[in-house]
């Protein structure tokens, strides 16, 4: 009897350790779209449910370190690129607990900013993203580095 409260418990806490990884936090390698190049590392934390990303390292080798969003329209216009938040305000959608949206996506390269989705594959080893106006979207898979 004991034993099999013990198997139980461990496939419990085997279970939650998989859900805890089947989220978007955490740190990601992005993968640009076009090139299917690496181009950073981005940062998704969660504050009181509210998710939110910043890029941490550029990975781009075409890419300087004291690049700043130029073509940014809004309070990060000029800012530097490495701490940008590109992800904004994503939530968990009440409908599919797998998916993240509410939030907005900005890229830098253009400074314009999407309308946001972010739904983990594999078991959470891989993230769509993607960035959206009405109909219109672009996705990409980013890679979970940590």
């Amino acid at each position: 009897m004991l034993k099999s409260a013990a198997t139980a418990l461990a496939v419990l806490l085997m279970h939650g350790a998989a859900l805890a990884q089947v989220s978007p936090v955490g740190l990601w390698k992005t993968i640009d779209d076009e090139t299917k190049k690496e181009k950073s590392l981005v940062r998704i934390v969660d504050t009181g449910g509210v998710l939110s990303g910043k890029i941490e390292k550029l990975l781009d080798p075409n890419a300087k370190a004291d690049d700043v969003c130029d073509k940014c329209t809004d309070e990060r216009k000029d800012k530097p690129i490495v701490g940008l938040t590109i992800i904004r305000n994503a939530r968990q959608a009440s409908e599919d607990a797998t998916t993240w949206t509410g939030g907005d996506i900005t890229d830098p390269n253009n400074g314009k900013t999407y309308k946001l989705r972010l739904r983990p594959l594999e078991g959470g080893k891989a993230l769509e993203v993607r960035g959206y106006i009405g109909p219109f979207y672009r996705n990409q898979t980013w890679i979970r580095v940590e």
